[in-house]
């Protein structure tokens, strides 16, 4: 065994150093401060809020989940003034809603959406949205924890401000930290404060200068944690994100097509479906609770119950990182197969895994 090496020695600095290119990578941009926050993907959305918002600010979030209402809460907590724009749960945030609450408001400090929304499957398209929060001069936020290295996250192009994540999901990394990154407007922002963040620990301004060249000592960081994400955050650049893109809309679509053969209905809006997170309706007279139960004794396979609304009524299928695979997708839906047909569902046998070799086919071309 090795000991664990310092968190100020020059040969950890350099990987701190070599992370923050692999992330500025993985995020798609060019701004300076991009790190990975210490905690998980919850102190992504924490230290953007605390950094950003300050008494009185006017923020608007987009909620059609339960991680959307989550950062409402945040926002409130640090003193901001919300306007929620709702959407029924599965589907996406409208554009058109989100710009007639920016022309509601005062003066619009920033926009907060969730770009994969983990509690239903929906994949909320950013572009339009953060050009009408730029019009109204308002900051982009963005809540990409299930979307990073799964799905295109292009914090330049789409001219995100903040943006957060965390380890556990698309990066396949333990969980326990949270990579961000703030534009430079993001930035000029926390320079205007007129008061200091409330959160000493998630002080940017202070675990900057930790992360930037001059190394002044903040926390100590989790070491370990770092090295982990360095090395998955490589594994994802040596694949290349368009294949690794490629590969999730692929199992995806498999995936897909064997729970359609099955006659189980995918909830979330079709055209807005995250392939890396499947929402599935309960068969009528199934125990929901009984399956999963079922699929991880018998097949060591763990799906998701529903939240809020959709507890006891849906399955959650997370299917990203290195878990998307094809043998995951053919064991999963010949197990699903095997306990709902015991439980007596009227299916087909073999029906589900031929249409997803179907689709393979069809993407092999």
């Amino acid at each position: 065994m090795s000991p664990v090496i310092g968190h100020l020695d020059p040969d950890f600095v350099k990987v701190m150093e070599d992370l923050k290119g692999l992330l500025r990578a993985v995020f798609r941009t060019e701004n300076e401060m991009t790190f990975p926050a210490s905690g998980t993907g919850s102190s992504g959305m924490e230290i953007i809020a605390a950094n950003l918002i300050e008494d009185g600010d006017e923020v608007i979030v987009g909620v059609n989940g339960a991680f959307g209402a989550r950062f409402a809460d945040c926002a409130e907590r640090q003193g901001a003034k919300v306007h929620k724009v709702e959407a029924q749960w599965g589907h996406i945030i409208e554009p058109g809603a989100i710009e007639t609450a920016l022309k509601a408001a005062r003066n619009p400090k920033l926009v907060a959406i969730v770009h994969a929304e983990t509690s239903t499957g929906a994949h909320q398209p950013i572009e339009e949205i953060s050009a009408l929060a730029h019009r109204h001069g308002a900051l982009m936020v963005v809540d990409a924890v299930t979307s990073l290295a799964c799905v295109p996250v292009e914090v330049d192009r789409w001219n995100i401000d903040a943006c957060f994540s965390c380890t556990q999901k698309g990066l396949s990394a333990p969980p326990g930290l949270a990579p961000v990154t703030f534009s430079a407007a993001a930035m000029d922002a926390v320079r205007k404060r007129r008061t200091k963040c409330r959160s000493w620990y998630l002080d940017i301004a202070m675990i900057g200068s930790y992360w930037g060249s001059e190394r002044v000592y903040h926390h100590t960081a989790p070491i370990t944690m770092i090295y982990a994400l360095y090395e998955a955050a490589r594994i994802v650049i040596e694949e290349r994100l368009e294949e690794r893109w490629r590969r999730h809309r692929t199992n995806a679509a498999a995936l897909h097509a064997g729970l359609n053969a099955m006659g189980l209905k995918l909830v979330a809006q079709e055209g807005h479906r995250l392939p890396q997170l499947s929402t599935v309706a309960v068969p009528e007279g199934i125990d929901e609770a009984k399956v999963r139960a079922e699929l991880l004794r018998l097949f060591n396979i763990e799906i998701a119950a529903g939240l809020g609304p959709f507890k006891g009524k849906v399955w959650r299928i997370g299917l990203m990182g290195e878990s998307c695979r094809r043998e995951n997708v053919t064991l999963l839906l010949g197990a699903l197969e095997q306990i709902l047909a015991g439980m007596g569902l009227e299916l087909a046998r073999g029906k589900a895994l031929a249409a997803a070799d179907a689709a393979y086919a069809a993407a092999a071309g």
